[in-house]
């Protein structure tokens, strides 16, 4: 431990660590994005677009290039709407509710990584979370330039 680190020394390694642990769990992003949005489809079904993209907490055009991306692999299904021509309804298919059925996530290998550790160090890490909590509640401080 590095007694009398200065803020910006401590956030230099927090942000090199989330950096790193980021790296080691490949497609974590991508899979959390899939799930967001299937699951707003999930929640609205026969989905709209807007539905969607309210509920995920996107704009419009991200959202409909991602429900592409999403009905190209598979996952949803795209129709016209039978009680309004110009919307079209979404929904999931099999494959793509037994994707968000599925517990298993990218951050597998660091469940596995963290089991290794012993009870003391369990606890270490747990209490740092802890903090890390508690200071992600902190509302972030105002600069003077964007006054």
């Amino acid at each position: 431990m590095w007694i009398g680190s200065s803020p910006q020394a401590i956030a230099a390694r927090l942000s090199a660590l989330f950096e790193a642990l980021d790296e080691q769990r490949p497609g974590e992003r991508a899979d959390r994005a899939t799930r967001t949005l299937l699951a707003a489809v999930a929640q609205a079904e026969p989905a709209t677009l807007g539905d969607v993209a309210k509920a995920a907490g996107r704009g419009a055009p991200a959202t409909s290039r991602a429900v592409d991306t999403l009905v190209r692999s598979g996952l949803v299904d795209r129709a016209p709407d039978p009680d309004n021509r110009r919307r079209l309804a979404l929904r999931l298919t099999e494959e793509g509710r037994a994707l968000l059925a599925k517990r298993g996530t990218a951050a597998d290998g660091l469940v596995q990584r963290i089991g290794r550790l012993a009870q003391s160090e369990l606890r270490a890490v747990e209490r740092g979370i802890e903090i890390l909590e508690r200071l992600a509640k902190y509302p972030p401080p105002t600069t003077k330039a964007g006054r």
